[in-house]
């Protein structure tokens, strides 16, 4: 090759060269980078208790640490025909849908019109009318295949799709939020028809107690031994104690139609079964809570408001692009005719190509107030993430301190508990010898029965406080995808 023709490739290489950097140079707005986290937000956590708690990561399937085969049946029924689950999984495929289509951007646009119409056409009246022939009526026919594309010579197109990449995944971290939930409340209300099952069993476990005390107290009065005032006392206190028999259980129907909703059943269809279970399902190890780097990198919330700011990073480059001018080149070809034969001869031929500029100048005060409402709403979105972080490292240390007193809570009531039976043991023998007075022994029964009650309560809440931390590591999602 000549040193002449070297020089020619050159120059074309750094024109094509300079030409592609110009088009990545003018690429509108700024690139995405994620946020950096609070300072501490990758910490252990501050209330963790390595005597109930663990810095071991998390299962995603934390329910089955429960060892519950019938927990387990639940949340897979819960995770297939939830009916929130089902609305979720349809925002999904929508925000989806308008993904592809932003894409659909990158690519050159076809229509193809095929028609005729009879009538009058005001274009081939004006000709008739010049040429001295008077106007008429004839079949007008069309044969066009056109075809437009946006150069996106400062990534308009390109901004637009990346904001509708992240939106759509938004949305997939949104149905992944409501996946949490779901496992979280399906294992909540399966603990607490369990729960009240204990405490409808203690309930009646104690009215057996005080009634029996009661058919003791009656027959010494019989005797000559009690006076009628100690029957009506203990009388009294098998009625309390029966009072409490009904509202658990219309608390315990109520939950199982809760978790028959969150089954997609309706109430006819309720699992009643589960009535039967009485004790509610219990841990056989610490909770592996991991720490605040793993919540974080877990927890969809958040990376649903890090793609939402993603988003909105890419929308201020979406607005920005309606600053510049917008290139598009258009062609069409077919053939246009009164005839069907004219149409695929020269003389219908109809064919054109060429490029079209618009461009909103000089005036651009409504395109530069769209850029200044981006910009906003990605420092708004900016906060939010933020505040989502903050959120979510709040309600685990909550949770986890929360769970730590329920845990020393119940170890008091047990001890009390423990005291109370050994006193009733007490107070019952001696009242039998005639060595303690009728009050004394009732006094030791309605110990007995509290103590009893608190436990039972205690285990309930205890139970809830478990889910309460599981739900707030945020585990659940991926097993049910």
């Amino acid at each position: 090759m000549s040193r002449r023709g070297c020089v020619s490739a050159a120059w074309r290489g750094a024109t094509v060269g300079g030409f592609a950097a110009l088009l990545c140079a003018c690429r509108v707005g700024p690139d995405y980078r994620k946020p950096d986290q609070p300072p501490g937000a990758d910490s252990p956590f501050v209330s963790l208790r390595a005597a109930d708690e663990s810095s071991a990561e998390t299962p995603d399937d934390w329910w089955k640490l429960y060892n519950d085969a019938r927990l387990d049946g639940l949340l897979h029924e819960a995770f297939a025909a939830n009916v929130d689950l089902a609305s979720a999984e349809a925002n999904l495929t929508a925000a989806r849908a308008l993904f592809a289509a932003a894409r659909s951007g990158r690519y050159p646009s076809t229509r193809i019109a095929v028609g005729g119409i009879d009538g009058r056409d005001a274009t081939t009246d004006e000709i008739l009318e010049l040429t001295g022939r008077p106007p008429q009526t004839t079949w007008l026919l069309e044969d066009v295949l056109e075809v437009s594309y946006e150069v996106d010579l400062f990534g308009r197109v390109r901004r637009s799709i990346e904001a509708s990449h992240a939106n759509a995944q938004a949305v997939a971290a949104a149905r992944d939020t409501l996946r949490v939930v779901v496992a979280a409340e399906t294992t909540r209300a399966y603990a607490q028809i369990c729960a009240i099952g204990e405490q409808l069993t203690v309930a009646r476990h104690s009215l057996e107690v005080v009634s029996r005390e009661r058919d003791i107290t009656t027959r010494r009065h019989d005797a000559g031994a009690n006076s009628e005032f100690d029957v009506v006392r203990a009388e009294g206190l098998v009625a309390q104690t029966r009072s409490a028999i009904a509202p658990l259980e219309g608390q315990r129907r109520a939950a199982v139609f809760q978790l028959a909703a969150l089954l997609g059943r309706t109430p006819v269809n309720a699992p009643t079964e589960l009535e039967a279970c009485d004790r509610p399902p219990g841990l056989s190890a610490v909770i592996p809570a991991g720490d605040g780097a793993a919540l974080l990198k877990r927890r969809p919330d958040v990376r649903r408001a890090e793609r939402l700011l993603a988003s909105a990073t890419a929308q201020i480059g979406v607005a920005t692009g309606d600053l510049y001018p917008k290139i598009s080149l258009a062609g069409l070809y077919g053939g246009a005719a009164t005839e069907p034969k004219a149409l695929t001869t020269q003389t219908g031929l109809t064919w054109g190509i060429g490029p079209s500029i618009s461009w909103n100048f000089p005036n651009q005060s409504l395109p530069r107030a769209r850029v200044r409402q981006a910009k906003a709403a990605a420092a708004a979105a900016l906060a939010n993430f933020d505040s989502v972080v903050l959120t979510a490292l709040k309600e685990t240390e909550q949770a986890l301190a929360i769970y730590a007193s329920a845990l020393d809570y119940r170890q008091s009531l047990s001890e009390a508990q423990s005291r109370a039976h050994r006193g009733f043991d007490i107070a019952h023998d001696e009242f039998l010898a005639g060595s303690l007075s009728n009050l004394d022994l009732l006094t030791a029964e309605q110990s007995l029965v509290s103590a009893d009650a608190a436990v039972a309560a205690s285990d309930a809440a205890l139970i809830q406080d478990q889910i309460a931390v599981f739900k707030a590591l945020g585990g659940g999602w991926r097993s049910a995808q």
